[in-house]
């Protein structure tokens, strides 16, 4: 029997989900985006799980999206072209709707979608020793999906720089930009990324979902309608 894609177990009320193709760098397939779409749905409503953490076997977080299925992105197969789109933009969007807090464990690296899916995570701790980046440009390939999240990490200028140069950034520009968190040695990165989701564990729920709810919500309004968002939300 071939190995799962995606590896769960959870220690306490912190769920662990690990992505398991080593061997393809974590690439991201359709399966492994399915099956992952599925398992933090799943942590979300298990009242069991208080906060998520997010890694990825072997030497890599995620290079990205499976190059391997690209080949089959032909006018002919257009149905499997937005079929793809649908769930990758599912999955980038995803993180900032769950009630439950995510960390991402960057344990090497994270590249074009990897990336993406790296700083999708309410918090992020990242090995000194990764690397991360969007290089879909150098490839003739836009980073069309991960642009949403990215420019609302870091701005325009940063931003525009990070997807039209396509070059991958240390861990310390990347704390430096505001993308992850904290920087930690390899083999404590996940360590760290734990002790975070057992801190947020310990929160009361509700405050949790409705903390990460009206925080996404002011983050994208202006100045004025985000305070008043925020003062109904003090109302309730």
């Amino acid at each position: 029997m071939s190995e799962p894609v995606l590896l769960q177990q959870t220690d306490d009320e912190v769920r662990l989900i690990t992505l398991n193709r080593p061997e393809r760098f974590n690439a991201l397939n359709t399966t492994l985006m399915v099956q992952l779409i599925n398992a933090l749905l799943a942590a979300d409503v298990d009242e069991a799980v208080r906060a998520i953490v997010l890694t990825g076997a072997g030497t890599a977080f995620c290079e990205g999206a499976d190059l391997t299925e690209f080949g089959e992105r032909t006018p002919v197969n257009s149905r499997k072209v937005s079929e793809r789109a649908a769930h990758s933009a599912r999955l980038h969007g995803l993180f900032r709707r769950l009630k439950k807090p995510v960390v991402t464990a960057i344990n090497g690296s994270a590249l074009g979608g990897g990336a993406g899916l790296a700083i999708a995570g309410d918090l992020a701790v990242m090995a000194d020793s990764a690397r991360l980046g969007y290089p879909q440009i150098r490839h003739g390939i836009v980073a069309a999906i991960e642009m949403t999240n990215l420019v609302r990490h870091v701005g325009r200028k940063a931003a525009f720089e990070i997807v039209a140069l396509g070059e991958s950034m240390t861990a310390t520009r990347a704390l430096s930009l505001g993308m992850v968190n904290q920087v930690a040695p390899l083999d404590e990165t996940l360590p760290a990324a734990m002790a975070y989701a057992e801190q947020l564990a310990t929160i009361q729920p509700a405050a949790m979902a409705r903390t990460k709810q009206l925080f996404h919500s002011v983050s994208d309004l202006p100045f004025d309608q985000a305070l008043e968002t925020g003062r109904a939300a003090h109302e309730q």
